[in-house]
């Protein structure tokens, strides 16, 4: 069963929208590539508020994905990006309804 999460919430630097909304798609090859990752979501809240929820079955698919490809280029890309760190909670899941 999917337990474990992250849920992250990133604020785009202004004039960076776009270019946020632009990376965040472009993971998805890269979390389809993570074979601990059950399900990833790039999110958009708001003009300049955006986000990612990601499921895992396991701790360690949780902690792969946080020190992966994804994670490492978010970072190399925050001082860009971001106008402030990712806000990142790490949340356990009571239930879930996945396709499979």
């Amino acid at each position: 069963m999917t337990r474990f999460a992250l849920f992250v919430r990133l604020e785009a630097k202004p004039g960076q929208e776009t270019a946020l909304a632009e990376f965040l798609a472009g993971a998805l090859p890269l979390a389809n590539a993570e074979s601990g990752t059950t399900a990833w979501f790039a999110l958009k809240f708001g003009p300049s508020t955006f986000g990612v929820f990601d499921a895992f079955a396991d701790e360690a698919g949780r902690e792969a994905h946080l020190n992966g490809a994804i994670a490492s280029a978010l970072m190399a890309n925050a001082a860009t990006l971001l106008s402030a760190p990712p806000n990142i909670e790490k949340v356990d899941l009571l239930a879930a309804k996945l396709p499979g």
